[in-house]
């Protein structure tokens, strides 16, 4: 009977609380005040955070039990289709409310009089799809929507993977706009924020599918799906802590401007925080165990304090709309409004660091969130999975373990240290970047064999449901990933991108724009990984090239490099002239963009000598290794082999 109250009380509470916290935070951070030139009215100033909230929670709902779904639940259960049913209600609240905040958005910018005629709808659209506002909330309206449907028809847990990730993209409009600091902090501010608002969302959403599924989970499978959302709410925790810190930092930046209303606010949500921290540790040391157990008092109080939870998660939904719409205390000013703004805050919106110097390469830094808690769980996992490799008895190479540090610590410093810096304002270090991330970084993370790792130490599933290893075992033989293992295409595609990338938009893109820089570093890391797991590659793969074949395509690589490289070098025309030429650093971007020509030639070989050096000594030991496997075989039989070979031979000899 309590289970069953609560997945009535915890949603209901989370709903109350949320309005609450908004409504109080709205009145004392002054977010819904009149402004002083137009009022759009009450309806609208209030309209717009409360139908923005619904997007929070509803985008959360829908990412959350998604989430849960693909790693948590077994589909052949029943809970899995009320997960379902779960996410696509809430996705279908998240539509709703998308379309309401994209409306109210419209009143408030444009200051335009609800008319029910044809000009009215008019502007309507052209604010839509002509706008950078509107064209943010027409696509989360719309991509809601897709989810919705989607949520009701899709079954297949493989598909549903896809729109997993199809819902995650579809926060990262509405995670583009409101708050995202001045100029100089643009791209960290956005980043923090579309970290928050996505791991916030699954959070909240892993637990309000929880609390609604709880009575389609027997005993035997409610403890079990505990753990697994348990360490799901631990990284979410990490991650939202990590994030909301970063933000309130460039919002706030000094103590003093904690006392003002932003900065309260900024408190408030910081102690819920640490309340629901409070609660996952409650979980994990406490209530787990216990519901596991056949038989196990206290199961009751559980459910009241997820209910609890879901309160305080409500808390710190309101307060953060809310904050959406309060004036922060440092101003958000953008490059176009500075008084004397330099070509390269017009260009980057932000200034030109001193000139590039072997020692500020190592001294000076621009982070990356996203790559600093890729870096960093990505070692502690790797470190946990030797771990428990060690506590059973088994084995891991030391070598690997360094070579998969290394590379992830190298990985940290070039999207976070000096090159991150200076590759926006100078195209020799976007080149120092780009060999880095594609040749130097994954010849040290190949060898580590994290997938490897991963399969050995992660427990096998039995339930029905997938988690980390079936998914990397699905991966692993499936399809898709036959044919981009495969050794030609592996390489067409990591020597063919140079060209590709550089001499068409794609190089603009990724220069100009947040999004396009991130999706650079993926697909350098992916492709450079590739191709090196093709050459020297431990992981388990569909295909492995004989040894005189990889010497082939490493070959073959080599000189599309240099060919690149002497086109670079020789070349007389910018290829981003109105970028790299109009920084206004003083520094000749011709001339830079050769030096750059010269990287790739030169500096981008030495990736390529090691693994060349690499797979001739994995060629010799194989050879080794083939001569003792002979020889042993050999002593077994008799050498027969070779007797039988005598024998033919003396034979002919004979009948000649």
């Amino acid at each position: 009977m309590v289970p069953r109250l609560v997945r009535i009380a915890g949603p209901a509470l989370l709903l109350l609380t949320a309005l609450a916290a908004l409504l109080a935070s709205l009145a004392y951070g002054g977010g819904a005040d009149a402004p002083l030139l137009v009022d759009p009215g009450a309806v609208v100033r209030y309209g717009l955070p409360i139908s923005k909230l619904f997007v929070n929670i509803g985008g959360a709902g829908a990412v959350g039990a998604l989430v849960l779904a693909c790693f948590a639940l077994d589909v052949g259960k029943p809970e899995f289709n009320r997960a379902l049913d779960v996410a696509a209600g809430s996705a279908a609240v998240w539509t709703v409310a998308s379309a309401f905040t994209g409306f109210y958005t419209f009143l408030t910018v444009l200051q335009q009089p609800i008319r029910f005629d044809d000009a009215f709808g008019e502007v309507l659209a052209g604010f839509l799809t002509g706008t950078e506002l509107g064209q943010a909330w027409l696509a989360t309206t719309l991509v809601a929507a897709g989810v919705t449907v989607l949520c009701f028809a899709v079954r297949n847990q493989t598909v549903l993977l896809f729109v997993t990730a199809f819902a995650v993209l579809g926060l990262l409009p509405m995670t583009l706009q409101g708050h995202r600091g001045g100029t100089a902090q643009h791209d960290s501010a956005t980043s923090a924020l579309f970290l928050h608002v996505l791991f916030a969302g699954i959070w909240l959403g892993g637990l309000l599918t929880l609390a609604i599924c709880k009575p389609l989970l027997d005993k035997g499978r409610l403890g079990m799906v505990l753990a697994r959302y348990s360490t799901l709410a631990l990284v979410c925790f990490i991650v939202v802590a990590a994030s909301g810190y970063l933000s309130a930092e460039i919002r706030v930046e000094s103590l003093e401007n904690l006392l003002t209303p932003y900065g309260i606010l900024v408190l408030i949500k910081t102690a819920t925080l640490l309340t629901l921290g409070l609660f996952g540790a409650m979980q994990r040391r406490y209530f787990i165990a216990r519901m596991q157990r056949p038989a196990s008092s206290g199961r009751g109080i559980f459910w009241w304090i997820v209910a609890a939870e879901l309160g305080f998660m409500g808390i710190a939904a309101g307060v953060a709309a809310a904050l959406a719409k309060t004036a922060t205390p440092v101003p958000e000013v953008a490059a176009a409004d500075l008084t004397d703004p330099t070509p390269a805050e017009l260009l980057t919106g932000s200034p030109l660091p001193p000139p590039v110097s072997f020692e500020r390469l190592f001294t000076l830094w621009n982070f990356d969130l996203i790559w600093i808690l890729v870096c960093a769980f990505g070692i502690v996992f790797y470190l946990a999975g030797v771990r428990r490799l060690r506590k059973r008895g088994d084995s891991w190479p030391v070598l690997r373990t360094v070579l998969f540090i290394a590379g992830m610590l190298l990985l940290f410093y070039v999207t976070n240290g000096g090159v991150n810096v200076y590759e926006r304002f100078l195209f020799s270090q976007h080149m120092l970047a780009h060999m880095v991330l594609g040749m130097a970084v994954p010849v040290l993370l190949v060898p580590g064999a994290p997938i490897t790792l991963a399969l050995r130490a992660i427990a096998k599933r039995t339930d029905g449901s997938r988690g980390a290893r079936e998914w990397i075992l699905l991966l692993v033989h499936s399809r898709l990933f036959a044919a981009f293992a495969n050794p030609i295409v592996a390489s067409v595609l990591f020597a063919a991108s140079l060209w590709a990338f550089y001499y068409t938009p794609l190089f603009s893109w990724a220069t100009t724009n947040h999004i396009g820089h991130e999706w650079m570093i993926v697909h350098f890391l992916l492709t450079g990984y590739l191709f090196v797991s093709v050459l020297i590659g431990i992981d388990p793969s569909p295909s492995r090239p004989p040894y005189p074949v990889r010497f082939l395509i490493l070959l073959a690589t080599m000189v599309f490099h240099a060919f690149f490289g002497l086109a670079l070098l020789s070349g007389s025309g910018l290829l981003l002239a109105d970028w790299y030429g109009a920084m206004g650093n003083g520094v000749d971007a011709l001339a830079d963009q050769q030096a750059g020509g010269g990287i790739a030639w030169s500096v981008g070989e030495i990736p390529t000598v090691a693994l060349a050096i690499v797979v001739a000594v994995m060629w010799s030991r194989s050879d080794d290794r083939e001569s003792k496997r002979y020889d042993r075989k050999a002593e077994r039989d008799g050498d027969a082999e070779l007797e039988a070979y005598n024998a033919m031979l003396a034979d002919r000899a004979r009948r000649g």
